[in-house]
């Protein structure tokens, strides 16, 4: 039997339920904001050190505020070290990845999603066991490769790779092409819509989200390598700020710990993390939908 509440209990219910709401929304928005604030905090002692003294960086124990802030950091690292070239090279390079990771793998993906053809299953598994190779399998052939080629200190081993197709990003699109409707492909292609067509017109503008993660991941991955640039460029005016940062290190590692460029590292490392900052937090609401998107199936 069901018992019919009064008028009084009735409102007394909705006041409980709509109390207990908001505790858990305080509850969950204190937990979130804790998490941020511990996330935050090595990007804002890494700012603040980039306006200390070298000999305050070797302290022990050291100091999260500035005992006395030197203002003369900033400007005298960016006018002693070319960041201006190390940026334009990084953002180069960077944004070549995240255009040819998009266009490659997107077609890739459309073909192993909605292309039915022989072996396609078979070549989608091979393709994805490729991952389970780490990269340092595969450095010293394709290192070999691009010195056969003689394209060595130059850009093209760091800018022609993304345009071949990544596994991991050919992955992510075919989990979210399959989860377009088969039907809106059927309508365009009775409407005399080629494959392709059917691919530019209806797949790529449904897809911005999951494209939007593939540039983000490939842009984010290149701005911060190391390796690569370290390997395949040779003079100091194609460097990135990742490698010019290394050379930084390398360089104070010749002095004394006195007399190392402490500071400039940290101004070095706040100029090449804020870029990065700026972008997810301007695309941060596209990065998590692509995120979610992509790891449903049909």
């Amino acid at each position: 039997m069901t018992q019919v509440l009064s008028p009084q209990e009735l409102r007394r219910y909705k006041e409980a339920a709509r109390a207990r709401r908001i505790a858990n929304a305080v509850f969950f928005q204190l937990v979130v904001t804790i998490f941020a604030a511990i996330f935050f905090l090595p990007f804002l002692w890494l700012l603040l050190s980039s306006f200390k003294s070298n000999a305050e960086l070797i302290k022990f124990p050291p100091t999260f505020w500035p005992e006395k802030v030197v203002l003369n950091n900033w400007p005298r690292v960016l006018r002693q070290y070319p960041f201006g070239i190390w940026f334009q090279n990084t953002l180069f390079i960077s944004a070549n990845a995240a255009l040819g990771s998009v266009i490659s793998n997107s077609l890739v993906a459309y073909s192993f999603s909605r292309i039915r053809w022989l072996g396609r299953g078979l070549l989608f598994s091979i393709c994805l066991s490729t991952m389970l190779l780490p990269g340092l399998v595969t450095m010293i052939p394709v290192y070999i490769i691009w010195r056969k080629i003689g394209l060595l200190g130059t850009f093209y081993p760091l800018t022609v790779g993304p345009w071949f197709g990544s596994p991991y990003f050919i992955f992510l699109l075919v989990q979210f092409f399959r989860t377009i409707p088969e039907e809106l492909g059927d309508a365009a292609r009775v409407d005399g819509c080629r494959e392709f067509g059917i691919f530019r017109h209806v797949f790529l503008p449904l897809s911005k989200p999951a494209l939007a993660v593939v540039a983000l991941f490939a842009f984010m991955g290149h701005w911060g390598d190391v390796m690569g640039p370290l390997i395949y460029l040779k003079k100091p005016s194609m460097y990135t700020l990742a490698l010019g940062l290394k050379l930084m290190q390398d360089t104070s590692y010749l002095t004394t710990p006195e007399r190392s460029e402490w500071a400039g590292m940290m101004v070095g490392a706040a100029v090449a993390a804020i870029p990065v900052i700026v972008l997810f937090f301007f695309t941060q609401r596209t990065f998590i939908e692509g995120v979610t998107f992509t790891g449903l199936k049909e």
